[in-house]
């Protein structure tokens, strides 16, 4: 179990040599005298904490409090750099037990610790606002302002001291054993295809394949494996749709998505403005694009296993590793070489791990650890167009993450609406880095083509999967809804957003139990689309050559979370609260369109 964390590195496949992640910076082994160091040292340190100071955070100073703030964030920043060592190791391969079992342990050791911090941040809520006001005229203090401000934003949603005592150590045998429940068995269903058995990030890839015959079997074979399954998915989602309703009821929370918009620090009527934006854009962006690759096609309607198929004049050439590193590095390097120096450590350094392999989990993230360390990131690399722009996302979010880090463990996390902007700013500057090397007019079709798709699952699909889960969540406080309920809700929304030119039938109805944030964040998604449009709009002010543009950029990369989007993109004129912000976030989408179409 010692060498879980180094798989062997310069793994060669036929897209090249890809790398694996050392996660020694974290830790050397889970059975490591570091780690049981850090853990024995962590406890002491958390009852110390809770005994020197529990019922006596509203009468401390605010220099008091400041150096009190310090001292949980060291202990908070090693918790932090436990789990994200944990969470690394299981992300490495899910179907290991002995990772299984020493997630599961190290989660259930913080939180036994956690417990002991948490009147900290309760008692602060309690301080009145007068009296918080007098003490945060104390320079040491704040500089903490940030932080206490996010705090408190749930200041209205606390509970007694006891019932969240008891809410965090429930969480290990309760959301979290969901949650686990599902990771697991989605890391272990195998696909048979051709004699081969293949995981779930190799079959959603084949979704994308060139032979017609393959992304059918691939739909009908992923399809049939989850309707297999659907009865547990089903049960998870009802299990955790309830739990959420009950907390949500206990904390006084008007709708389902209010916790996540508090979470956000995003207002719920910026947020009902965005999907109401959008939704409303569905027939000229969504249903036209799909009219548009019917026809190029030759047929009517496009089987829903065809909607992310290349063109048929696409060559699809396989890009391998060293080429999309150089594509990707040199599209950071155009707009900043400080971004881009940042952006080759993670290569340089082994904190990428991009081969797929069985048990791995599926997809990609950045997982920024702690800032006394530095991110790493996961991919599942297999040499297509999408997973270039994957690669260009995730090293996104690592640089703003590294960048975020000099504000502190407290206050380096960005709220997940804007969380998304370097990641989606990253992949718009490889788009456009590519399409200046396209020189005909077929070429430059393929590659809009492809970002097209790329901006409606983000922006249209993402919101659709908001529709759906607040469908759900809503129904469910109705009662627990069936399979066939759930996939019925499922069916609609995305006919809805999908348009006429996809023909979906039954087998699709389960395809949205594979999809990981509806267990893992409830009511996530919309920050994807939030951070496209965003985007869309920030580019659209780089391109009109704003001298100061990539200061202010980098400036707000580095505020962390420090700073709420009014403040964030104030210095570019943009206002998210504004109707007109989404609609020009959209438009970028439009344009491509218009090029595409030959009608136009």
């Amino acid at each position: 179990m010692e060498k879980i964390e180094k798989t062997d590195p310069n793994s060669t496949y036929e897209i090249g040599v890809l790398p694996n992640w050392d996660l020694s910076d974290l830790y050397p082994g889970p059975k490591s005298k570091e780690l049981e160091s850090d853990l024995a040292k962590l406890r002491v340190h958390a009852e110390n904490f809770e005994k020197k100071h529990q019922t006596h955070v509203a009468e401390m100073s605010g220099t008091k409090l400041a150096r009190c703030i310090i001292e949980y964030e060291k202990i908070d920043e090693t918790i932090g750099r436990i789990m994200s060592y944990a969470q690394l190791i299981y992300a490495s391969d899910m179907s290991n037990p002995e990772n299984g079992q020493f997630y599961q342990s190290m989660q259930e050791a913080v939180t036994e610790i956690s417990s002991k911090l948490l009147f900290f941040t309760l008692e602060i809520n309690r301080i009145d606002d007068s009296g918080l006001n007098q003490k945060l005229e104390n320079p040491e203090l704040s500089h903490f302002a940030p932080w206490i401000r996010d705090v408190r934003v749930f200041r209205p949603h606390q509970l007694s001291d006891e019932l969240e005592k008891m809410l965090l150590e429930k969480s290990v045998t309760g959301r979290s054993s969901w949650i686990r429940l599902f990771d697991e068995t989605m890391a272990d269903l195998r696909f048979e295809i051709d004699d081969q058995e293949l995981t779930i990030a190799e079959i959603l890839d084949l979704l994308s394949h060139k032979d017609s015959d393959k992304r059918k079997t691939a739909a009908l074979t992923l399809g049939a494996k989850l309707n297999d399954n659907i009865k547990l998915y089903s049960l998870i989602t009802n299990s955790l749709a309830k739990d959420k309703e009950i907390e949500d009821k206990w904390r006084q929370y008007a709708k389902p998505v209010s916790s996540r918009n508090r979470i956000n620090q995003v207002e719920d009527d910026v947020v009902d403005a965005l999907v109401t934006t959008v939704t409303q854009s569905y027939e000229r962006l969504s249903h036209r694009y799909y009219k548009l690759k019917a026809k190029w096609f030759g047929v009517k309607q496009l089987n829903y296993w065809d909607r992310n198929a290349p063109l048929p004049n696409d060559d699809d050439t396989v890009i391998e590793w060293k080429d999309a590193k150089r594509i990707v590095l040199d599209s950071y390097d155009a707009f900043s070489p400080d971004l881009a120096l940042i952006g080759e450590e993670f290569f340089d350094k082994n904190w990428i791990d991009a081969p797929p392999r069985a048990g791995k989990a599926s997809g990609a993230f950045a997982h920024p650890t702690v800032p006394s360390v530095h991110p790493y990131l996961l991919l599942n690399y297999q040499g297509k167009s999408r997973d270039v722009m994957t690669l260009a996302h995730e090293l996104g979010h690592g640089v703003h993450q590294v960048l975020a880090s000099q504000q502190g463990h407290l206050m380096a996390d960005t709220p997940l609406t804007l969380a998304e902007t370097a990641s989606v700013f990253g992949e718009m500057l490889t788009f456009q880095s590519l399409l200046r090397t396209k020189s005909t007019r077929q070429e430059r079709n393929i590659l809009l083509a492809s970002k097209v798709e790329d901006m409606l699952n983000t922006v249209v699909r993402q919101i659709a999967f908001h529709e759906f889960e607040t469908a759900v969540h809503d129904q469910r406080r109705g009662g627990e809804l069936t399979p066939d309920a759930i996939g019925d809700i499922w069916m609609s929304i995305q006919e809805k957003s999908l348009g006429p030119a996809i023909k979906l039938d039954r087998n699709y109805d389960s395809f949205w139990s594979y999809i990981p944030h509806f267990i893992h964040s409830p009511f996530y998604v919309y920050a994807y689309a939030f951070g496209d449009c965003l985007v869309n709009s920030l580019y659209a002010v780089y391109q009109e050559s704003n001298k100061d543009f990539v200061e202010n950029y980098i400036e707000m990369l580095r505020a962390g979370g420090t700073l709420g989007h009014k403040e964030l993109l104030k210095p570019f004129n943009l206002d998210a609260s504004d109707s007109k912000f989404w609609a020009k976030g959209l438009y970028m989408i439009e344009s491509f369109l218009d090029e595409l179409d030959d009608n136009k």
